[in-house]
């Protein structure tokens, strides 16, 4: 499954979001990858990867998993609804 989303956190995934990003993957039933533009996917639970990503406000951002069952559309919906939120 995979799903682009706009971040709309003010600060981008830097710092203190990316951390949070971070848990809420890792609390995820199944594995998430996210990637920027034609980047390389990284783990959505790795803080290195995420915070080498750099995604900032306004930019669009890919959500992946390997499957499409109903444990891969919450973890996307769920990541998704952290990465829409202006403020955390």
């Amino acid at each position: 499954m995979e799903r682009t989303v706009t971040v709309a956190i003010l600060e981008g995934l830097h710092a203190r979001p990316a951390a949070m990003f971070v848990q809420e993957a890792g609390k995820q039933p199944v594995p998430v990858t996210i990637s920027r533009g034609e980047d390389e996917p990284v783990d959505a639970a790795s803080i290195l990867g995420v915070m080498t990503l750099g995604a900032a406000a306004g930019e669009v951002v890919t959500l992946r998993t390997e499957g499409d069952g109903p444990d891969d559309v919450a973890a996307i919906d769920a990541l998704e609804a952290f990465l829409s939120q202006e403020t955390i």
